[in-house]
């Protein structure tokens, strides 16, 4: 399970820029992933409980830190068609986009490998998209990441949300008989303030294909509302995004894109992103009272 911290410091906010293409969409993925750089932390073990890991004597070990992924954790498969993303998994991090996107829809494919990591032998295989990124990385409670939102990539929770570091927002939710715990979003459940202690909220129905195939999400973000698409189903929907900025919470409206390395292997494809000018009509239901 992911779990986060807030760090009380000021986020540096950065400028969206346009991206257009003849059809509208944009790839983000080429042959030489020149539209991304890397950010690595550590080989997380078993017991861990977000402070920062020390060598045998006790004293802090560094991170591996930006553009320095020799071990091969965000790389292209070789021989295919058309550019496919691995991320082993091996080592905590994240790849990030140069570019910081402001009103877009955003659509890719991913589909699972064989191989797990520790701490998550016995988990199910995890990943994640963290959008409206902002500031350094390493500020969450697994010191990988930016401050961000995140649509989770994992087995059973394609589109689950979860808040990175400070950032916060409006869910409806509601709790289940089977999972008292658990917030679970529901169009019609309880408008739920995220942020300050609530993190995790449940996607509302697993959508994903069977037998590992090829599953499509789609993130459409627009002002302070976005929306987490898994095959064609809308299984979650964020409204006042925002992050804690020492006590008082500001817009989280814009950032760059993170992709998560988080102790499984895991591939993407097929990353594609357009310019929004409004909200799609069909989705405003899911953001009335």
């Amino acid at each position: 399970m992911k779990r986060i911290y807030y760090l009380l410091t000021p986020v540096f906010i950065l400028l969206f820029t346009s991206f257009t293409d003849n059809d509208g969409w944009a790839p983000l993925l080429d042959n030489k992933l020149s539209k991304w750089k890397t950010y690595l932390s550590y080989r997380h073990k078993d017991g861990y409980k977000g402070t920062a890991p020390v060598d045998e004597n006790g004293k802090p070990i560094k991170p591996i830190g930006y553009n320095n992924d020799k071990t091969g954790v965000f790389t292209l498969v070789k021989n295919t068609s058309q550019p496919v993303l691995r991320v082993s998994g091996e080592v905590y991090g994240c790849l990030y986009t140069k570019q910081s996107f402001k009103n877009y829809h955003l659509k890719l494919k991913v589909k699972w490998g064989d191989k797990k990591w520790i701490p998550r032998l016995n988990e199910p295989k995890d990943s994640g998209i963290i959008y409206h990124s902002n500031g350094k990385a390493g500020v969450d409670y697994w010191r990988s990441w930016m401050l961000g939102q995140e649509m989770q990539v994992m087995e059973g929770g394609c589109g689950d949300y979860w808040c990175i570091a400070s950032s916060a927002g409006y869910i409806k939710t509601k709790r289940t008989p089977a999972k008292k715990d658990t917030m679970v979003y529901d169009p019609a459940g309880v408008k739920t303030f995220m942020g300050a202690g609530n993190n995790f909220v449940q996607q509302s129905r697993n959508y994903e294909k069977p037998n590992n195939d090829w599953n499509t999400l789609e993130l459409i973000c627009f002002g302070d509302k976005s929306l987490h698409i898994l095959n064609g189903h809308v299984v979650m929907a964020l409204s006042g995004s925002s992050y804690k900025d020492g006590d008082t919470y500001k817009p989280l409206t814009s950032g760059r894109l993170q992709i998560q390395s988080e102790a499984a292997e895991v591939y993407y494809k097929d990353i594609l992103i357009r310019s929004i000018k409004a909200l799609p009509a069909e989705y405003s239901v899911y953001f009335k009272n």
